[in-house]
């Protein structure tokens, strides 16, 4: 019987995480000796931010909150070690599986190997190779003590070899978030300001902003949103707002009768709305993985991507943080010029089970 303990932390985490679950589950029922222990790690302590997930994606009760959110990044990367280092103590597995880049990732991955038990990681070998970036600084130290790479394209594969892993401990496999989106598509529900609002398709603008060089100077963002706005068409904007992001937008009193500020939304909430949008504005990785497949314009206000592929085969621009970047390709977006894109490989469903079967595969578990 192969145990895994199965690691989610923050928002991101929980759309890669579910289809994990789904496959373990359909290996159990047709007689695979294969289980699982699901830890919450509680870096998004927030309900908006997590709770409403693990309904929405049909994940079941983690086994065991940690309840370790809070605190700056070296105080909540400490708290999750500690406390996970009891769990997998009281509850040995034969392999912990981390997902993405979050603090909760590299914790959990660190504490694993010191306790001698091997780790494989969901999305091993992204990079964005900006080390301003926490998110990359998770990577690398994940990926530095990692067993098992379950990667999303050839590029990151590319990046782990010349990082001196060997081919075998590499499985392209494809994007977990991506079955996630496939399996809910269908189920992508109406969120409560298309009413409000009375939003019409493709004639609004989604857009999200949480990253530091963009929202921490505050009048880097008034400079950013001041240019959305003046060249959107003239095109409700609609913004659900990231907490960290909502305490600096109080400060700077930004009022415009077509941006709308609100709550951040449920995962199928959102996707109805991203699904439906003229295009989006973000600067968030996993939003421009959505975007491509779903065919919606995007832009990315960040000087880097760790998802090169949304570029060169997907929807997505890489604009910068320059505000002067907005003008020519907002022009571009509403010429009715901007790229078509397509899906990139093995971004079809069944990264999950392809996991799963590779897991099942493993001699040395």
């Amino acid at each position: 019987m192969k145990k895994i303990t199965l690691i989610a932390g923050a928002r991101p985490n929980f759309m890669k995480i579910a289809p994990i679950i789904h496959a373990i589950k359909s290996a159990q029922d047709i007689g695979k000796a294969i289980t699982y222990r699901l830890v919450h790690t509680g870096q998004h302590y927030d309900n908006k931010m997590s709770g409403n997930f693990f309904d929405q994606l049909e994940i079941p009760e983690p086994h065991k909150n940690l309840e370790a959110g809070g605190g700056s990044q070296a105080e909540q990367t400490a708290n999750i070690m500690v406390r996970f280092e009891k769990e997998l103590m009281e509850n040995p597995a034969d392999l912990v599986l981390v997902v993405g880049d979050v603090t909760s990732t590299m914790a959990c991955a660190i504490t694993s190997q010191k306790l001698h038990t091997k780790v494989a990681h969901v999305e091993g070998g992204i990079r964005s190779y900006d080390w301003t970036m926490p998110e990359e600084i998770n990577r690398l130290v994940t990926d530095a003590i990692t067993n098992y790479f379950f990667t999303t394209s050839k590029i990151a594969n590319a990046n782990l070899k010349k990082s001196g892993v060997a081919d075998e401990a590499i499985m392209y496999v494809g994007n977990t978030m991506i079955d996630t989106l496939l399996k809910q598509r269908p189920n992508f529900r109406k969120p409560k300001i298309w009413e409000t609002l009375n939003l019409q398709n493709q004639e609004y603008i989604v857009m999200t902003l949480h990253r530091p060089a963009n929202v921490d100077e505050e009048s880097k963002l008034k400079s950013l949103l001041d240019e959305i706005i003046a060249h959107s068409n003239n095109l409700p904007l609609v913004f659900p707002v990231h907490p960290r992001t909502a305490k600096i937008l109080q400060n700077l009193n930004i009022h415009h009768d077509r941006l709308h500020l609100i709550d951040p939304l449920g995962y199928l909430e959102f996707n109805y709305l991203v699904e439906r949008s003229k295009a989006v504005i973000t600067d968030s990785g996993g939003i421009t993985e959505e975007t491509t497949v779903m065919g919606i314009p995007c832009m990315t206000l960040r000087d880097n991507t760790e998802r090169p592929e949304t570029i060169t085969e997907g929807t997505n621009e890489l604009l910068g943080t320059n505000p002067e970047a907005i003008k020519p390709a907002m022009e571009l977006l509403f010429s009715g010029n901007w790229k078509k894109g397509k899906i990139p490989h093995l971004w079809d469903g069944n990264t999950a089970t392809r996991i799963v079967d590779n897991i099942l595969e493993f001699n040395d578990l």
